[in-house]
């Protein structure tokens, strides 16, 4: 599913902190007041069965929702096919609660005046922290036997994953799963591989040359696509070393694995190498000349056009697949492929692990004790989670696109899912905004065996791709999780000038240097002059989060 870079969190956690003073929430007692005027509604225990448990639909609830993102607009509820029918059918309305394009200051604003939402979508981590230290957020721990579809689908190692300092849990995950899911690897334009004779693309010296065959070949054609800041290259670091996602590599994390501590990433010898071989790459021109100043819907143009040979990504797929569909209906014989991780010559290919997947997924779902009624709220968020509720706010109300289930609670898909992919497709675009608990392994489960039910020429080229290469190539990043220290925190000041140095220091080796000696020198410099502003200390923080996860998960 989707997902989104990390916005710096030096400032957003200033604000907080300012808005958590000037609002007095923080008092040691884990209380805090409710603002009146709150829309939760609920009658909890006329609501509520014999056994204590919310009935969903008894009695109609009414909550406000707050997307923690300054690009999140929710869409209005009730508008698309799935909406209507939760609220027809569960009574349920939520309300939304706009960013206004500037979460940050939203969120500060909402605090210093006590009127929170009922619910807020946000970032796992250190802000959720701060929130539930100031006493505004509610535990789900005494919920989860009365509502099990979080419990049964996520796993006690992802709840303990999501476990706070005091013991509790206050956060929903979304996208959670238990098994290997993930899109990055290497897409490759199926026209030109195949006009040249398909050669072998399996070492990084097999895609060098290959490159340059393009070049000589097709000179109108990008032989790689760097996509935006050279992601491509950091996806392809991966192919110099064996259980070394490009996570390890990236300015996301700041550390690679080494031993029993993490360690620089400029010291990383797969980081090292993967710089080197992409400076290569752009000083004989075999990459996309403006890498780090394009935006995302040229990358997207140059995709669909098909004016690229390679294209390497944390996510691929959406463009190949739209690619592939504009290019075939063009050309029967055109179209993208996906190919299995290139590697470095002498390691073992099925140690390759081009991406990553985790355990918890994306983001969270917190309740703030301003809600009236939280545990009516967190009934629905546990029911949209679990099979009916993964099956409306993804393929829409029953009887649509699909009508019934298995023995496995799997949706009984209609003629109408393959029939009106127009209609299909929009219905799910419109709930892409209202996925906010998503259960990975159902979804993903109920669609591959859907689709092994279909002929060739109806099966998703998506799908076809993760099931025969990069769920298979994506590696098990859950111990790394939340690690990032709180952006006000000395540690979290010195993440921020070691993101900047190596922002700079990436930049710098790919488009200057004249050398792998040159990319080394670069490399060597930004370690000295991140060791030089505390970078050790943020390491050591890092690597301390890094071993209590591995104890949560060993439990």
């Amino acid at each position: 599913m989707m997902s989104l870079n990390k916005r710096a969190s030096l400032v957003w956690s200033g604000l907080l902190a300012a808005a958590l003073i000037a609002s007095g929430c923080s008092s040691g007692n884990g209380e805090t007041s409710s603002p009146s005027g709150s829309v939760s509604e609920g009658g909890t225990a006329s609501a509520k069965a014999a056994g204590g448990a919310y009935n969903l639909g008894e009695k109609p609830l009414s909550f406000s929702f707050y997307g923690h993102y300054d690009w999140y607009t929710m869409p209005n509820w009730g508008e698309d096919e799935a909406s209507k029918w939760i609220k027809a059918n569960k009574k349920v309305d939520v309300v939304p609660v706009s960013s206004g394009g500037n979460a940050a200051q939203k969120l500060s604003t909402m605090i210093v005046s006590g009127e929170l939402p009922d619910v807020i979508w946000m970032e796992r981590g250190a802000d959720v922290e701060k929130l539930r230290e100031a006493g505004m957020l509610v535990a789900f721990d005494d919920y989860f036997e009365k509502y099990p579809n979080l419990k049964k689908w996520a796993g006690e190692s992802t709840l303990e994953m999501l476990r706070s300092p005091d013991g509790k849990i206050y956060q929903f995950p979304n996208w959670y799963t238990t098994q290997p899911n993930g899109n990055a690897g290497y897409l490759v334009n199926k026209k030109i591989y195949n006009d040249l004779g398909a050669p072998k693309l399996e070492t990084t010296e097999d895609l060098y040359s290959y490159l340059k065959l393009v070049k000589e070949k097709y000179p109108n054609v990008i032989p790689f696509e760097g996509g935006q800041k050279a992601e491509a290259i950091t996806v392809l670091s991966s192919a110099f070393a064996e259980n070394h996602p490009y996570d390890f590599s990236s300015v996301a994390m700041l550390a690679s694995p080494k031993g029993d501590k993490l360690a620089s990433v400029f010291e990383d010898e797969a980081f090292r190498e993967g710089v080197a071989f992409g400076s290569r790459l752009y000083r004989e021109k075999l990459m996309s000349a403006d890498t780090f100043t394009q935006p995302l819907d040229q990358v997207e143009q140059n995709i669909v056009t098909g004016k690229v040979a390679v294209y390497a990504a944390s996510s691929p797929t959406e463009f190949g697949a739209i690619g592939n569909s504009l290019l075939k209906a063009e050309d029967p014989d055109a179209g993208y492929i996906m190919i299995w991780p290139v590697h470095k010559e002498g390691l073992d290919k099925n140690k390759i692990f081009t991406g990553s997947y985790n355990q918890l997924g994306w983001n969270v779902s917190v309740i703030t004790k301003k809600a009236k009624d939280p545990e009516a709220i967190f009934a629905f968020l546990d029911w949209m989670t679990g099979p009916e509720g993964q099956r409306v706010i993804m393929w829409g109300p029953p009887g649509l696109y699909w009508d019934g289930t298995d023995e496995e609670e799997k949706p009984k898909f209609t003629d109408k899912f393959t029939s009106d992919t127009k209609g299909r497709d929009k219905l799910m675009n419109d709930t892409v905004n209202l996925q906010w608990v998503g259960n990975t392994v159902y979804v993903d489960n109920a669609k591959m065996k859907f689709e092994s039910t279909l002929p060739e020429d109806l099966k998703s080229w998506e799908t076809k791709w993760q099931s025969e290469i990069t769920w298979k190539t994506q590696f098990n990043t859950t111990a790394y999780v939340n690690l990032d220290p709180a952006g006000d925190s000395p540690e979290g000041i010195v993440a921020q000038s070691v993101k900047e140095i190596y922002e700079k220091a990436f930049a710098q080796a790919i488009l200057n240097g004249k050398s792998d000696e040159d990319v080394y020198a670069i490399l060597d410099k930004a370690n000295a002059d991140a060791k030089s502003v505390g970078y050790d200390k943020l390491l050591a923080f890092k690597t301390k989060k890094w071993q209590e996860n591995q104890s949560k998960l060993q439990k």
